[in-house]
């Protein structure tokens, strides 16, 4: 399988000069706050505040990266999935405290949104940080009542990977007792579907368990019966290259599948993600787009 970039090099490390410059646009009183602020630290500090409440930290297993985030909407929507964020960081970095910012402007739009921490390398190997991810959707599964309307999963580049195969390759929620009717659609933004680790030697160490190697990639777990797919990705990203969000697309719908693909001009890796700020939703239309997509999801479950 082709290699397409280095899912995440560099993501979270700095926002990058075109970035910069968008960001320039913001109001003086906020321009200060960014300077001051790591990346994701700078897009929470100028995100709002208000619209959910949040209860931290809740264990979904008994390791100490096997917890979650639940933001609850002040006005929750009737007949609205759950909505899940598994965030991006190369399977070897990330933290759930710096994605507020996606937990607000979801749940502000009435949604109950779940943030999981998932373990990562050199703590575990592939597959425990997807096996994570089931054990997360298990526990929301059980736990949230909104759950009775669905599960639709986003994920942001390696955590768009995580989501992808949770939707494609039933085996991880089979192993959590999850319906296969819950999961009512998966969205990925800027998602390596297609990644093949072994030219790169520290992925290679990360998904060396894999037997073939290609079980890990999720397009190899393509199929016209599994859930909706709108994938979504920058023309500009020059770590994960659209064509996996292209290939996986045409893949599914070739199978008789329902897949969406929806390219953003001059936008890139790091930018499609923090367009999900409203306060930095002007970068690419990745809100309306995913708004739209929940909106069709709404009450899929109960009619099932």
């Amino acid at each position: 399988m082709w290699r397409g970039a280095d899912p995440g090099r560099g993501v979270t490390r700095t926002l990058g000069m075109k970035l910069l410059l968008k960001i320039l646009l913001l109001p003086s009183a906020l321009l200060a706050t960014v300077a001051a602020c790591s990346p994701l630290a700078s897009v929470n500090a100028v995100s709002p505040d208000h619209g959910y409440s949040v209860e931290k930290d809740i264990a979904f297993g008994p390791e100490d990266r096997q917890s979650l985030d639940v933001y609850r909407p002040d006005s929750p929507r009737p007949d609205a999935p759950v909505v899940m964020f598994f965030y991006g960081g190369s399977w070897k970095r990330g933290d759930k405290d710096g994605y507020r910012f996606v937990g607000q402007s979801l749940a502000a739009r009435g949604y109950t949104v779940v943030i999981p921490d998932y373990r990562l390398y050199p703590e575990v190997r592939f597959p425990a940080f997807v096996e994570d991810g089931a054990a997360a959707v298990g526990w929301a599964s059980r736990n949230l009542s909104e759950a009775e309307n669905g599960i639709v999963l986003i994920g942001h580049s390696a955590g768009a990977h995580t989501a992808a195969l949770l939707a494609l390759d039933g085996s991880y929620l089979r192993a959590q007792a999850v319906p296969p009717d819950q999961l009512a659609g998966m969205i990925g933004l800027a998602g390596p579907y297609a990644f093949d680790p072994r030219p790169y030697r520290s992925y290679r160490k990360i998904f060396a368990p894999a037997t073939p190697p290609e079980t890990s990639q999720p397009m190899t777990h393509a199929r016209g019966d599994g859930p909706p797919l709108l994938l979504l990705h920058g023309d500009d990203d020059n770590l994960v290259k659209s064509m996996h969000s292209q290939a996986l697309q045409e893949r599914v719908a070739g199978l008789g599948g329902e897949a969406r693909y929806v390219e953003f001009e001059e936008v890139d890796h790091f930018e499609i993600l923090v367009a999900l700020s409203d306060t930095l939703d002007y970068l690419a239309p990745v809100l309306p787009e995913i708004e739209a997509f929940l909106e069709a999801r709404q009450g899929v479950a109960e009619s099932s």
